[in-house]
């Protein structure tokens, strides 16, 4: 009967590893992601911390993580943005979840622009990555709204990882970026661009206008003002412990009013994290009155 390799224990791991990667390296650093990010790395995280960050010993020239986390401690928190980089994941797509923006477009999107009353509208996108997900929501608002300059209408896009932020703000895509796109959709908001001999494609100066793309931890106090008629918040929170999303959306709920919508990721929820929004269908909320 063939039998399972044994479990490599710490000591035989950091003979294999290029850098030695102790239990105090892993608790320190998974401490200071915690206090910095909110993300509750777990022992199974720990093969994922070290490959991550064993890049940026290299491209810095150190020969131990206590050297790094030496330099963490005391470069004024410069490395401290690349170590956030580095940790924080950036999975995303266009149009990611395609019911929630059917659910944009046919409950808030097409009856506020019934009304005519008022002409004004936010959007929030937290964890925004690379950008799919704010350039799929200004793509809606332009699909339910051919008027929209004639609106005041501001979307917000923010993430923790600078470098993301950067990509997104180009909105520069590779063709396979795009497959949830659609022909009709790709020939109106983008415009093929030959990049190193293949074609690219960057979205229109029309969505980018509608857009505005900043660095934003969410463990520090939220600077937007609201009301907030839509906040997407998908994906991130699934990484915060229990105590750590109630303190989120305690400040969440305080930029929206009493009907607007909250969007969270398909494995995420507010039971028993807050009881000021109604579940409404799959993973949308809607504030209280």
């Amino acid at each position: 009967m063939n039998q399972l390799p044994p479990l490599r224990d710490t000591q035989t791991m950091n003979r294999l590893r290029e850098f030695a990667f102790g239990d105090e390296d892993f608790a320190a650093l998974r401490i200071l992601v915690k206090r910095i990010t909110g993300i509750n790395l777990s022992d199974q995280k720990r093969e994922l911390v070290y490959g991550r960050l064993a890049r940026r010993l290299r491209a810095l020239g150190l020969r131990t993580f206590a050297e790094y986390r030496e330099l963490l401690a005391q470069d004024g928190g410069q490395e401290t943005v690349q170590l956030c980089n580095a940790i924080t994941t950036n999975l995303t797509a266009f149009f990611r979840e395609p019911h929630h923006f059917e659910y944009l477009r046919t409950r808030l999107l097409e009856p506020l622009r019934a009304e005519r009353a008022r002409r004004r509208l936010r959007i929030w996108s937290g964890g925004c990555s690379t950008g799919e997900e704010a350039y799929s929501l200004a793509m809606t608002v332009l699909e339910a709204w051919p008027d929209a300059r004639q609106w005041d209408v501001r979307i917000l896009a923010t993430d923790l990882d600078s470098d993301v932020l950067e990509r997104a703000r180009t909105g520069l895509y590779a063709a396979d970026r795009l497959q949830n796109v659609g022909p009709r959709r790709l020939e109106r908001f983008f415009s093929p661009v030959a990049v190193r001999n293949e074609t690219h494609y960057e979205v229109v100066p029309e969505l980018k206008a509608l857009i505005t793309f900043k660095q934003l931890n969410l463990m520090h106090t939220l600077p937007m003002r609201g009301p907030l008629q839509a906040i997407f918040c998908r994906n991130v929170v699934i990484y915060f412990d229990k105590d750590t999303q109630r303190e989120l959306f305690a400040r969440i709920e305080r930029l929206q009013r009493p009907g607007d919508l909250l969007f969270l990721g398909h494995s995420e929820t507010l039971f028993k994290v807050n009881d000021n929004y109604t579940l409404m269908g799959k993973t949308v909320y809607r504030r209280n009155g």
